[in-house]
């Protein structure tokens, strides 16, 4: 870094996506990440749509995202972020959740929403991290969370 500025990274787009994480639609909730700075974190885009298959149960009167989907959002963007901001091979492995710590909703995310995730590594021990992630849309918080992951192959 120089003069105070931030080095970033390119932004991860969809098919990138698909070569550093197992998911595919419709638990794949991540559609972009942007603003990837090496050793801190970064933000991921999810668009919220009415097509989304939850909203046909969660609830049909008013369609509410999940909150459990909106944590897993932040772990696919941390996910996907570590391996791409740490040249991590991620072929043939997945990355399991360890725990949530802290969670909390703060407004109903619903259709036409744009979820910007941010994350951040608060703790880097490889083949364990973890972080913290906090869900925005329009600029207001709508959930935060606390998270650790780990690295592993399919068994």
């Amino acid at each position: 870094m120089s003069d105070g500025e931030t080095d970033f990274l390119p932004p991860i787009d969809l098919e990138t996506l698909k070569r550093l994480l197992p998911h595919r639609y419709p638990m794949l909730m991540v559609d972009r990440i942007v603003d990837v700075t090496p050793d801190a974190g970064a933000v991921g885009i999810k668009g919220v749509t009415i097509n989304e298959p939850f909203f046909q149960g969660h609830f049909p009167e008013m369609a509410v995202m999940p909150g459990v989907l909106i944590i897993e959002a932040m772990a696919q963007t941390a996910a996907a972020y570590t391996a791409y901001a740490d040249k991590i091979d991620t072929d043939g492995k997945i990355v399991l959740f360890m725990g949530v710590d802290k969670a909390k909703f703060r407004r109903p995310v619903i259709p036409g929403d744009q979820l910007r995730i941010h994350v951040s590594v608060t703790q880097r021990r490889p083949p364990v991290w973890k972080y913290e992630g906090k869900a925005m849309v329009d600029g207001k918080v709508v959930a935060e969370a606390q998270f650790g992951a780990m690295l592993t192959e399919p068994k």
